[in-house]
């Protein structure tokens, strides 16, 4: 009989980025639940041993914090939560250490803020050193670094984070990990006639409906920030899988092109790396409106953002910082480096390239975002 965890090997080596969601690692705030976790490494080691490479999404580390700190539910307060955090983490990290050693692997942290990849810097930085932990075989294991983040600096959740990751090291299939078997129709706890959704484009309008839900008390994301997740792995040319973690050899089973969970597939190509950080950042300073011209313009030609094009400026922004294009619904169509600050925008908004001179006095440049800091979302 065949080893359960055996993966065909014929297949070519990819890079996958797999996230495990807290109510998964925590066992319903009972501390790490240990068997699943000794499941899980061994299956990405059978990964590792074919060829794949693999970045570790992990939650987790508020809840056992908790569970360290003897606490009896998750705590309100900032600091409280930043400290359940910092105690959690040490034995996050030293589980999974201890476990993939077993098989021989070494494992390195990764903590970050939303702040460390808004940064065009910092961005970099962190992207060259995931791919120069993957060139050494090493599985980084990333996490949200709680103990400093404040809401301003949060992602807001990890799928999220897992969504950026992918972009960062360019993987080819993001993994989510969860307590549910995938996508359905409708919320399958209210919906007893909900069927589950086994494949569909990431891109499809009628996951938005679908992925409607709350989340559990462990955690902070729902299925529609899966769905976001996707979406933004989507950019860097990724699909994404959302599958229930608890299934036999799962990530295997996944591995052997088994039809397990939710495949949200993406037939898009690769946008350019740099307007994979500008989609994916969450520093938007401010908000051009747009009219129906240039959101045409924009969604079918890929040019530059012209000021004529603009209806309206809200936020306080400087030159070069990130803002957001909306169409008249208020829905997000695109977004970019500005040219202009939030006073001289408004004072161009609706105008032609050629009066910009006579209205600032100044000759400046003739976009409001230019194509190449500019993408289409």
């Amino acid at each position: 009989m065949s080893n359960p965890n055996d993966i065909n090997s014929s297949q070519k080596p990819s890079r996958w980025v797999i996230k495990i969601g807290s109510a998964l690692l925590t066992d319903n705030g009972q501390g790490l639940a240990v068997k699943a976790l000794d499941h899980w490494v061994e299956q990405i080691a059978a990964l590792k041993s074919v060829g794949h490479e693999v970045v570790l999404v992990s939650s987790g580390a508020v809840a056992e914090g908790v569970k360290r700190l003897g606490l009896t539910q998750r705590p309100d307060s900032l600091h409280q939560i930043q400290a359940a955090a910092a105690v959690g983490q040490a034995g996050l990290i030293q589980a999974y250490e201890a476990r993939f050693k077993k098989f021989d692997l070494t494992t390195a942290q990764i903590l970050l803020v939303h702040e460390d990849l808004s940064s065009r810097t910092r961005y970099l930085n962190a992207r060259q050193t995931l791919q120069s932990l993957l060139d050494y075989g090493v599985i980084p294991i990333v996490n949200e670094n709680d103990t400093v983040a404040t809401d301003e600096l949060r992602f807001g959740d990890n799928d999220t984070l897992a969504g950026q990751v992918v972009n960062l090291v360019d993987a080819d299939t993001l993994l989510i990990l969860t307590d549910q078997q995938g996508v359905f129709t409708d919320d399958p706890r209210s919906n007893p006639d909900a069927s589950l959704i086994t494949e569909v484009d990431v891109h499809d309008s009628s996951l938005d409906q679908a992925a409607k839900d709350g989340s559990g008390t462990l955690g902070r994301g729902g299925m529609t920030t899966k769905i976001k997740a996707a979406r933004l792995a989507a950019r860097s040319g990724a699909s994404t899988i959302i599958a229930n973690g608890l299934e036999d050899n799962i990530i295997c089973r996944l591995a052997n092109n088994e039809s397990l969970g939710t495949k949200l597939s993406n037939k898009r190509k690769a946008i350019a790396p740099r307007k994979q950080w500008l989609s994916g950042s969450l520093s938007v300073k401010g908000l051009l409106t747009l009219d129906a011209g240039a959101v045409e313009v924009l969604t079918r030609s890929g040019s530059s953002l012209l000021p004529v094009g603009v209806s309206e400026v809200n936020g306080v922004f400087r030159r070069g910082e990130l803002v957001s294009c909306v169409d008249q619904n208020n829905k997000e169509i695109a977004r970019g480096l500005v040219n202009y600050n939030s006073d001289e925008a408004a004072k161009i908004a609706g105008q032609a390239s050629e009066q910009l001179a006579d209205i600032l006095g100044y000759g400046g440049d003739q976009e409001i975002i230019h194509r190449d800091n500019l993408v289409v979302l």
